[in-house]
């Protein structure tokens, strides 16, 4: 597989994993996971992780997964590559994945007392990819692998974090989010 095409096959399987966290920002709101529950006087999480976010976030990657699905024989066709298509399992493991992994950076940013929105250097680019790859790990195994080779996953934890400071300055500047970390 030539570097173009492992590129291409790490974005393409893991486009169901970047979209959630995105959807959460604008489609989120309403009450807090943790329901304003403290451990050690801190917030558990925080408002803005709450059902509507989590439940959109993994809404929208699925339906991303599902129009992959759909596209994936055109464009393979059209590009040369073997996109790989999405099996039920990973089509919700990889989105509710990276959903989690957000939830449990927000608990680990409490406990070393940062506030909302401060930055976690590693953390902040990593947290639901790290989530997202575990989760489809477990729940769709033989597809993970088959998917995720060495290559892949070296290309997806250099792309990842490049990837994510790029769309949070975007949000950023577009008045979507209120810090570009």
């Amino acid at each position: 597989m030539t570097l173009v095409e492992t590129v291409a096959v790490a974005i393409w399987a893991l486009l169901p994993a970047y979209v959630p966290n995105n959807a959460a920002v604008l489609l989120g709101g309403g009450r807090p996971i943790d329901g304003g529950r403290t451990l050690d006087g801190a917030r558990l999480l925080g408002d803005g992780k709450t059902w509507r976010g989590a439940l959109a976030g993994t809404l929208a990657g699925v339906a991303v997964a599902a129009l992959l699905n759909a596209i994936a024989p055109t464009v393979g066709t059209a590009t040369g590559l073997a996109l790989p298509m999405f099996p039920p399992a990973a089509a919700l493991a990889l989105p509710l994945g990276a959903i989690l992994g957000d939830i449990v950076a927000s608990f680990l940013k409490r406990r070393t007392g940062r506030s909302r929105g401060a930055a976690f250097p590693g953390l902040d680019q990593l947290d639901f990819l790290v989530g997202a790859l575990v989760l489809a790990a477990l729940a769709a195994t033989t597809w993970f692998t088959a998917t995720f080779t060495l290559p892949v996953l070296a290309a997806a934890l250099v792309l990842t974090p490049l990837l994510h400071v790029t769309t949070n300055v975007i949000a950023y500047r577009a008045g979507l989010k209120s810090e570009p970390w």
